[in-house]
Order: structure tokens, then C-alpha cells, then sequence
């Protein structure tokens, strides 16, 4: 059972990389293709399958495969992935990735990278919903067992706050792929410990 959320976890997190920029703007095409920075996103394929056209989630692809977990990214789903870009990784302090993706740190990237996704589909409308249903937060249970607080600031902007106390934001919302959705954040997301 942990594998397959691993397995979950990990396909959702490669997906993310099918995600543009923070500053990217989500608009429907005629045919129903979800373009966000540029990038066609096809909501009738799988997180994986979209994934290749990223340019913007370059450091979370190669953290993904840092920690070994390529080989594992098939999966149903479906699942809710909060994907940092490049610049959300850029702005760890200094050597922070490059620690991260040493062979010797496996075990603690996995459980970063897998702090990023929450089982089942959790659109920005199912979220807000929770947050309010919660008098205005949500707990949300990660893959890795850990747990991230949902809140609202303003009337559509989701606020994460992780187990650290730092703050994401969701910049583009409802990526939606035929195994989940993706949100982009503006910050990684560090689980205790």
C-alpha cells in the first residue's frame, strides 16, 4: 500500500513538471486544451504523458529522478499535486537542491517531494469548499503521511502553510489531466523533520 502511494505520488509530481511558471496565466483553448506559459496541458492525458513538454519544473523533474522514482510514474490516480517551479526551488537557500539530490539523501527528497501531492482530486472549487466547511482552514493529509493547512486570502486566493510554518501560494489553479489535477505554487513545501 505505501509503494502505491509512492507510485501515486511520484507520477503526480513528474506531472507537475507539465506546469508552467508562477507568473503563468491558464486559459481554454476551442478544443478543451488547457494552455498554461505556452504549454498545450491535455486533459485527456496523464500527468506523465504531459509532463515532457515543461521547461519551467526542470529542477522537480530532475529531483524526481534524483530520488529513483522514474521508473515508478504510472498510476490512476487520481491524486492532487501542488508543483513548485523553478524558481520556488531557486529560492531555497543556497546548495539546498544540490544537497537534495545527492544519492545519500534519497530517503529525505522522497518524503519532500511526496509532502507535495494529496490523494484524491482536489480541485481549487473542492478545496475552497473545505476551507470554508473548516470555518475558514483545511487539513490536508499528504502522501507522505504528513499535513499542510489550506486557507484563504481573498476571495480566490488559497493560501499553504506547511508543517514549517512557511507559506505557498496557488498561482494557477485546476491544471486538470485525465490521473488529477495540478495547482503551481510559488514555494516548496517542507514537511517536519
Amino acid at each position: 500500500m505505501k509503494k502505491n502511494l509512492f507510485s501515486l505520488a511520484l507520477v503526480a509530481l513528474l506531472g507537475a513538471a507539465s506546469v508552467q511558471s508562477a507568473s503563468a496565466q491558464a486559459k481554454m483553448t476551442p478544443a478543451g486544451t488547457v494552455m498554461v506559459g505556452g504549454e498545450a496541458m491535455y486533459a485527456n492525458k496523464n500527468i506523465v504523458e504531459n509532463a515532457v513538454n515543461s521547461k519551467d519544473h526542470t529542477t522537480l523533474v530532475a529531483a524526481v529522478k534524483a530520488a529513483g522514482l522514474v521508473e515508478t510514474l504510472q498510476g490512476k490516480g487520481p491524486f492532487t499535486v501542488f508543483a513548485p517551479t523553478n524558481a520556488a526551488f531557486n529560492a531555497l537557500p543556497a546548495g539546498t537542491v544540490e544537497t537534495l539530490v545527492k544519492p545519500e539523501n534519497k530517503a529525505t527528497l522522497t518524503k519532500i517531494l511526496t509532502y507535495h501531492v494529496v490523494a484524491g482530486n482536489m480541485t481549487a472549487e473542492k478545496i475552497m469548499a473545505a476551507i470554508k466547511a473548516g470555518k475558514g482552514s483545511a487539513t490536508l493529509k499528504t502522501v507522505s503521511g504528513g499535513t499542510l493547512y489550506a486557507t484563504m486570502n481573498g476571495p480566490k486566493n488559497v493560501v499553504l502553510t506547511d508543517e514549517k510554518g512557511n507559506v505557498s501560494c496557488i498561482s494557477t489553479y485546476d491544471v486538470i489531466q485525465s490521473n488529477g489535477v495540478i495547482h503551481v505554487i510559488d514555494k516548496v513545501l517542507m514537511p517536519k523533520g
